[in-house]
């Protein structure tokens, strides 16, 4: 009984995540920089391949905000339905970069310097810019630009149907989110063992553990009849592909808030085998966050005019040059 009323209880808990019209989630690399060493040691890197410390330490503190708002309860939304996105990846010394869609306006900023301090390519400074560059350099000074996302899908030149409007992005139509979502809960019921323990002032923790290797197996498997629904590009794993898996058993911890579900901590360390790593897990926290708004004195970065005169001419629709896929297009601005 045990098993069926943590499964019941976990199964309720994203049905509720479902019915909310704005979720946000925080992704947290729960490591430290010398785990992150070892396992790229342990991956044999070719000689000055190696992992940077400096990107070693940004990866160890990262963390990924990810919140949207929709008209419409999330289980129930289509793509026209969302009114708002907001992203960011921020580090313990601050903000690396932060992208928002509202209506069909993007809006970025990014810390430049960091980026170049990570990468060891640094960045010009904005005054070496001609003054072609315009609001690119604000881009180099982390100030906030926008653009419109229908610009840049006629800047790329891609994604247009014979009727000159940009065809709509590849996603998940309801009908293969369902079978997706049957899928996953069939893998779940087969592979996953589910335990319960309460907790203080209305909190209660679900485990599930499974066999890494076995569960994502089987749940490839399952997904491989639905590959034709799939975006295109989207590639499967085979089952020769995950046969060098590890399958060493990997426990997730998902905490409940009177019934709703607030936080999933998975311990990936013993995937590492041999590799010395101290601490390797994901953290992942949900919230209703705040309504993502369009942030004051954003200036406008004119794509056109920065390909033709900052970039000497160079066409953005260069077939190397996908700028296609930041979407948005279809979002309203309603009460924003």
């Amino acid at each position: 009984m045990e098993q069926l009323s943590a499964g019941k209880k976990l199964d309720r808990a994203f049905d509720k995540l479902g019915k909310k019209n704005r979720i946000s989630f925080e992704l947290d690399l729960d490591t430290d920089a010398a785990s992150l060493k070892a396992l790229d040691a342990h991956s044999d890197p070719e000689p000055g391949e190696e992992i940077p410390d400096e990107t070693a330490d940004m990866l160890s503190g990262a963390k990924i905000t990810l919140t949207v708002q929709s008209k419409k309860p999330i289980e129930d939304s289509g793509d026209k339905d969302f009114v708002g996105m907001a992203m960011k990846v921020s580090s313990p010394d601050g903000d690396l970069v932060e992208y928002r869609v509202i209506g069909d306006v993007a809006y970025v900023r990014a810390d430049m310097d960091t980026f170049g301090k990570v990468t060891g390519s640094p960045v010009p400074s904005a005054d070496d810019l001609p003054p072609e560059a315009g609001a690119f350099k604000d881009v180099l000074e982390g100030k906030w630009v926008k653009f419109s996302t229908k610009d840049m899908e006629k800047a790329s030149g891609k994604g247009k149907e014979d009727g000159g409007a940009p065809a709509p992005a590849p996603s998940f139509d309801a009908k293969t989110q369902k079978k997706l979502t049957e899928a996953l809960r069939k893998v779940v019921a087969r592979e996953v063992t589910f335990k319960t323990a309460g907790g203080e002032d209305g909190t209660e923790h679900v485990t599930a553990t499974a066999p890494f290797r076995s569960l994502v197996t089987q749940l490839f498997g399952e997904i491989r009849p639905l590959a034709k629904d799939l975006p295109p590009g989207m590639e499967l794993p085979t089952d020769k592909d995950l046969k060098d898996a590890p399958n060493k058993k990997v426990t997730a911890d998902f905490t409940l808030k009177n019934g709703e579900l607030t936080a999933v901590d998975v311990d990936l360390a013993k995937l590492a085998e041999d590799a010395k790593v101290k601490k390797l897990g994901l953290s992942l926290r949900m919230s209703e966050g705040t309504r993502p708004t369009a942030p004051a004195g954003a200036k406008k970065l004119d794509l056109g005019e920065m390909a033709q005169g900052f970039f000497g001419g160079a066409a953005m629709g260069e077939p190397d040059i996908d700028v296609s896929g930041l979407g948005g297009e279809d979002l309203a601005d309603e009460d924003f």
